[in-house]
């Protein structure tokens, strides 16, 4: 088997793993409303969180987390057999982040992917996962904004991934997937400075 059909096949499976809606699949299992009608009205834990359900969030949170990490995983683990080095983990890392914000099992319309782009910072590279977390926590607490902990935080990971490695494809990858966040988050923003943006755990009236 060819190195390219080797990699075409990870980088599909990754798209794949990645479009599996965590949000809507945990809130069919806890007995909830689909989180695409509610809310922000985005496939996300965040979302899911204002249904009041924390198991519920907790879950969809582990699950878009967890995709993201394993499939940057085992390409990090599988690649380098395969004659792959970081060329094979930034297509695996852009797949399933993508596979998530555009996933084809919702007609690509999935969440804004800060879960998803936590796990693949973790399994890049722990120090810059752990440290994008540690800032995304710090806002989070302090401010109480998901939105907002999601923008600092992207905004600091390409940054971090500089300091850490001092470019290369990666960085690029990193760079790559702060600025979609950022993109997505473009409302939010918005909303911020507006003034009208709901703090972490607000109630929303959710529709059955």
């Amino acid at each position: 088997m060819s190195e390219l059909l080797i990699a075409s096949i990870a980088t599909l499976a990754a798209y794949l793993l990645g479009s599996v809606p965590f949000a809507v699949v945990c809130s069919r299992l806890f007995g909830l409303p689909d989180p695409r009608g509610y809310g922000s009205k985005n496939p996300g834990a965040s979302n899911v969180l204002r249904s009041g359900n924390k198991a519920a969030a907790a879950a969809t949170l582990f699950g878009d987390l967890a995709k993201g990490w394993l499939a940057v995983f085992l390409a990090r683990t599988a690649g380098p057999d395969f004659g792959f080095a970081q060329g094979l983990v930034g297509a695996v890392a852009l797949a399933v982040f993508f596979g998530h914000v555009f996933p084809v099992f919702l007609k690509f319309k999935g969440g804004k992917g800060v879960a998803t782009a936590g796990g693949v910072l973790l399994a890049i590279d722990p120090a810059l996962g752990l440290t994008t977390l540690g800032i995304w926590l710090a806002v989070a607490f302090t401010l109480r904004y998901s939105s907002l902990s999601a923008l600092t935080a992207a905004a600091a990971a390409p940054l971090v991934a500089l300091l850490l490695w001092g470019g290369g494809t990666l960085a690029l990858v990193v760079s790559i997937l702060a600025i979609t966040l950022i993109v997505r988050h473009w409302g939010n923003l918005q909303r911020l400075m507006a003034g009208t943006e709901p703090k972490i755990g607000a109630a929303q009236r959710t529709k059955t």
